[in-house]
Formats: C-alpha cells, sequence, structure tokens
C-alpha cells in the first residue's frame, strides 16, 4: 500500500505531475521567448503559456456534430495520462531514482509515443478533413523518428549492459544506468556513443512537433490538423500533455547521456538537472526552430530513416565491436 502510495505521489506531484507541468511551461515559455529575440523579437512573457492554458480552460468545450464524442473527449485525456506516468519514471541523479520497481526504458520507449497516438485519435474522431490529413502525416512522422529513438535505447543499454555483465548483455534498468554512468563517466562524451547521442538530439524536434518538423499542424496547409477542431479544455489538455512531454523527453536524454551530480545536496542537483535539460532544449530545438523551415512530409521521413537512424546504427555498430 505504501509502495502504492507514493509512486501515486511521485506521478502527481514530483518528478511527475505539478513538478514536471511547471518545469515543462516555464521551458515552453524560454523557448518561445529565446526563439523571438534570435529573430529580432521581443516575444512573449515568460509566463504565457501557462496564461495560454488558463484561458482556455475557462472556455466552453465544443464538439463538432459528426464527431465521435466518445474517442473526441478521451483523446486529450488518454494523452495527459501516458505522460504523466511516464514523468515519474525519469530518474533526477542525487535526488530522485525514478519508479525502477515499476518499468525501464522498454516501458518509457512505449509510453512516449501515447500523446502522438492521442492526437492522431482525436484527429481522426473529429470528422475533419484537415485533421485526416494531419493523422496521416503524424502516424509518418512517429513511424520515422521511433525507429531511431529504439535504436538508440538499445546502444545505450547494451553498453551497460556489457560493461556491468562482462559479456554480451542489455541492461534496461535506467536507474542502473545513470548509476553505472556516475561511477564510469557520462555516456555523451563516451566516443562510441556520441554519434546516439547526436541522433537524440534529431529526434528531440520530431518527437515534440517543433520546426521543421511540425508538419502535422501545419498552420499555413492545414490549419492546425488534427487540434483544428479542439478547443477549450480539450486543447489545454493537449497543451499540457505536450508540456509534460517537454519535460520527459529532455530528463530522458540528460538521464541517458549526461546525469552526473555536482553536490551531495539535493537542491543543488535538482537545479543542475533543470539546467542540463534547458541547455539541451535550447541547442535542439530553439536554435534549430530559429534556423530553418518546415519539411515536406515526404522530406522528414526521409531524413529520418536516414540520418538519425545512421548515427544510431554507428553507436550500435561501435557497441559491438569496441
Amino acid at each position: 500500500m505504501t509502495d502504492t502510495l507514493l509512486g501515486i505521489m511521485h506521478m502527481c506531484i514530483f518528478p511527475g505531475g505539478l513538478f514536471a507541468l511547471a518545469i515543462g511551461f516555464l521551458f515552453k515559455g524560454i523557448d518561445r521567448r529565446v526563439e523571438a529575440r534570435l529573430q529580432r523579437r521581443v516575444g512573449p512573457p515568460l509566463l504565457q503559456p501557462w496564461i495560454d492554458a488558463a484561458k482556455l480552460l475557462t472556455k466552453e468545450t465544443m464538439i463538432p456534430k459528426t464527431a465521435c464524442r466518445q474517442a473526441f473527449l478521451l483523446a486529450p485525456v488518454f494523452g495527459f495520462t501516458g505522460m504523466a506516468v511516464c514523468a515519474a519514471f525519469i530518474p533526477i541523479a542525487g535526488v530522485f531514482d525514478g519508479l525502477s520497481n515499476m518499468g525501464d526504458l522498454l516501458v518509457i520507449f512505449y509510453l512516449l509515443p501515447i500523446p502522438a497516438i492521442a492526437i492522431m485519435l482525436g484527429g481522426s474522431a473529429s470528422s475533419s478533413p484537415f485533421s485526416a490529413i494531419g493523422f496521416s502525416r503524424e502516424m509518418l512522422m512517429m513511424l520515422a523518428y521511433e525507429t531511431p529513438l529504439l535504436m538508440i535505447l538499445l546502444s545505450v543499454a547494451m553498453l551497460v549492459g556489457k560493461s556491468i555483465a562482462g559479456t554480451w548483455g542489455a541492461e534496461f534498468s535506467l536507474l542502473k544506468i545513470v548509476l553505472w554512468q556516475q561511477e564510469n563517466g557520462s555516456l555523451g562524451l563516451n566516443p562510441s556513443m556520441i554519434p546516439a547521442f547526436i541522433a537524440y538530439l534529431i529526434f528531440l524536434p520530431g518527437t515534440m512537433g517543433a520546426i521543421p518538423f511540425d508538419i502535422p499542424e501545419a498552420e499555413t496547409e492545414i490549419i492546425e490538423g488534427p487540434l483544428l477542431e479542439y478547443g477549450g479544455p480539450l486543447l489545454a489538455l493537449f497543451q499540457i500533455t505536450s508540456a509534460l512531454k517537454t519535460f520527459v523527453v529532455l530528463g530522458l536524454g540528460v538521464a541517458l547521456f549526461f546525469p552526473g551530480v555536482i553536490s551531495q545536496w539535493w537542491p543543488i542537483n535538482l537545479i543542475w538537472f533543470i539546467v542540463k535539460c534547458l541547455v539541451l532544449m535550447l541547442i535542439s530545438l530553439t536554435l534549430v526552430k530559429s534556423a530553418t523551415g518546415r519539411f515536406r512530409i515526404d522530406q522528414a521521413f526521409r531524413f529520418y530513416i536516414t540520418v538519425p537512424m545512421a548515427l544510431a546504427l554507428c553507436s550500435l555498430i561501435l557497441v559491438w565491436v569496441i
């Protein structure tokens, strides 16, 4: 019973739930502000994502007459629940070990696509032709970027498993991967893992639907695509899910490649974790958005099955050979 209550607390308060939501919205505010500065604009205030979500929560929920009502209503709840659970699995070195007794890298790999699946489910249920186009694009993008992610996770698991067991194997416990790096050095500085780290940086804008990979929701082409018919609290729930996913994918990147601590005092380690996530976001999301235009769906698909796939495969081969 105690473990169950602790698990619920971690999903609702820390590191998932309220903490992940606060960090996710903060990062989104910083992202928009820095992007605006890079483009010589003033930009919105840091609290704008909170303001947008709060305003949407006060609006009326509108459901298209021809929509599948149950799927339309459940889709954002499904996405939010998946990310709230996933956030509790992310270990913060020197602060929190994650729900290591409940899951590992494979569980996280299966939970990460839930927001994209929720967007596809909601878009297909809305009966809008723009949503149908966005649904097909979202599905293609998910197939494109999930395969490199699997190879990245396998390369990390195989390197750590090989080192721990002294023979061929894979270690899928994210906590053990973090602890191994604290003793042996960050994987992001390991020569055989540098290609996988670069591939993960490329994976981030795709999974977050950021420019140049925001094709499923391209405003100038399909007017927000799958989210076109959403508004009010349901759209706010999608925005909250996106904020949670921001925390999850950045926190996972830090745990996989740079989970080191700098103090015995947990508040310092927590701040250090947030700083590393912020740097990861600025490099992989903000700078890329500011410097690129939108890809076509065929360009994005070819890009993901070539460049990050080749990089992740390179790390797998290096782990096998060395």
